[in-house]
């Protein structure tokens, strides 16, 4: 079931980003780098529900948060019409098709809420998402290189976005 983020969902999707840091390369944060406490994560939830132009979607299987897809926006009025956006699954439960139905429910939101850029960066070796990405209609803008540092190499990562 795919559906937006509540409130009340701090603790589980605090406890989802934070497992998902441990299980994979592939997210901003390394093991035990994330530091938000149960406070700072309320308080960003609520703030992104009164907000016209960003939301979380989050993925729930076997009575749990199993990913999400945050598309965060602004509101200066030049970049108003786009949201970045950030997605994480938890490996058990890829390839089952979660990211679709995220991305669509994604699309579903964003077309309401005037939003004409979608917009995300994916590391360059992470083929499972860039298969994703490119499936649901993005496309390659550029490519950032050694963006990131990961196991001490240095990574790229491509720009993509989608226009609707």
């Amino acid at each position: 079931m795919i559906r937006n983020i509540k409130v009340d969902d701090a603790e589980r999707f605090l406890n989802l980003s934070k497992q998902l840091d441990e299980e994979t390369k592939f997210m901003l944060y390394e093991p035990g780098e994330r530091k938000t406490t149960l406070e700072a994560q309320t308080e960003r939830i609520s703030s992104i529900l009164s907000s016209n132009n960003s939301m979380i979607f989050v993925a729930e299987a076997d009575g749990e948060i199993v990913g999400y897809l945050g598309a965060f926006g602004s509101d200066l009025n030049r970049i108003k019409h786009s949201v970045h956006i950030v997605v994480g699954i938890l490996q058990k439960y890829t390839g089952q098709g979660i990211g679709s139905k995220l991305f669509q429910e994604l699309e579903d939101w964003a077309r309401k809420q005037h939003i004409h850029r979608l917009e995300l960066t994916v590391m360059s070796h992470n083929q499972a998402a860039f298969a994703l990405y490119k499936k649901v209609g993005f496309e390659v803008e550029g490519i950032k290189k050694h963006s990131l540092i990961v196991d001490d190499e240095y990574v790229d990562e491509y720009y993509m976005a989608k226009l609707l």
